[in-house]
């Protein structure tokens, strides 16, 4: 029952983290759209499976980190990390931004300068730049629902400890 007890605390203390909260969403969102974005990478489809899978979960861990470190630039401008409760237009277009810059600057470095990988001939590309529409609409969609997600997941939490 002590043992019970203790690790109930340490997990709803956990749950009770803002980052805990956002890299879990960010996991979870940017997961499937790793997976879904396989046409559009030469290569990805031709893959050995477990290859592909190693593939995509290496990119979700990266878009996860991307996502750690918006929320980290705007909670240091913001002077307060648990800013999401109460984001407002500003605060989440600036974690936007960061996270379309990140992404911006690591597609072009690994396409054009590593070559890591490349789009496939189906990927619609930005004209000047050249970054995939795809990795630009994840930053563009996912990152807000990240938020809503993680904000309800600890409102939530909080409602329950005020309840318990």
């Amino acid at each position: 029952m002590v043992g019970e007890r203790q690790l109930s605390g340490k997990s709803n203390r956990l749950v009770a983290l803002p980052e805990f909260n956002v890299a879990l969403f960010a996991f979870l969102l940017n997961y499937p759209w790793e997976f879904l974005q396989v046409p559009f990478y030469v290569t990805m489809s031709e893959m050995a499976h477990w290859d592909a899978v190693l593939f995509c979960t290496r990119a979700t861990l990266g878009d996860m980190l991307i996502t750690l470190v918006a929320f980290g630039v705007v909670a240091g401008i913001r002077r307060h990390r648990h800013w999401l409760l109460r984001p407002d237009a500003r605060t989440t277009l600036g974690f936007v931004a960061v996270g379309i810059a990140i992404t911006v600057g690591l597609e072009w470095y690994a396409t054009e300068l590593q070559q890591r990988w490349q789009y496939a001939e189906g990927m619609p590309t930005l004209p000047l730049l050249g970054t995939g529409l795809a990795p630009l609409l994840q930053w563009l969609l996912l990152p807000p629902l990240i938020l809503w997600l993680a904000r309800r997941q600890m409102l939530g939490e909080r409602y329950l400890q005020c309840a318990g």
